[in-house]
């Protein structure tokens, strides 16, 4: 399996070859908990999320993405924003593909299924909120969390 390289604003990263829209959803129980995975390919903690796919919608992707690398079923609720930043590129050594950042970040509760490991996640936990930045990620994950826990009452478009 290939390795995730995430760069920001990194004169040395490669350059970016495609723009794939993808979501990330934040899932909070009835204790206020955010659903979190840690990743096979880089070892981060994260969001579950991924790729949308042809002939679904954002929703329905955020839906699909949660499942597979978590088991536990949602419903979307909202949105945190938008993510765009050129700055932050993707590389995923397997097919050497390097994304530019385009994801959607979404909310969600929890409707059924366990948490449960995937071949994209390595742990999956439900945390406390205020312990949910302390896991060791990305600039742009912890970004995506801490606009979700300001509570903002508009998204983010960045």
């Amino acid at each position: 399996m290939g390795r995730r390289i995430d760069y920001y604003d990194d004169p040395d990263a490669p350059k970016a070859n495609s723009l794939v829209p993808s979501v990330n959803v934040v899932v909070t129980n009835d204790e206020g908990e955010i659903l979190m995975i840690r990743r096979t390919d880089n070892d981060n903690w994260a969001l579950p999320g991924g790729a949308i796919d042809l002939g679904e919608s954002i929703a329905e992707a955020g839906v699909r993405e949660t499942r597979e690398e978590t088991g536990v079923e949602c419903e979307i609720t909202g949105l945190v924003g938008l993510y765009s930043d050129p700055k932050h590129l993707i590389h995923y050594t397997s097919n050497d593909e390097v994304r530019q950042e385009f994801s959607i970040v979404l909310t969600a509760r929890p409707t059924g299924g366990e948490p449960r490991t995937s071949d994209e996640s390595r742990e999956v936990v439900w945390v406390p909120a205020d312990e949910a930045l302390d896991r060791r990620m990305d600039r742009s994950m912890k970004a995506r969390i801490g606009h979700y826990l300001e509570g903002r009452e508009r998204p983010v478009i960045a």
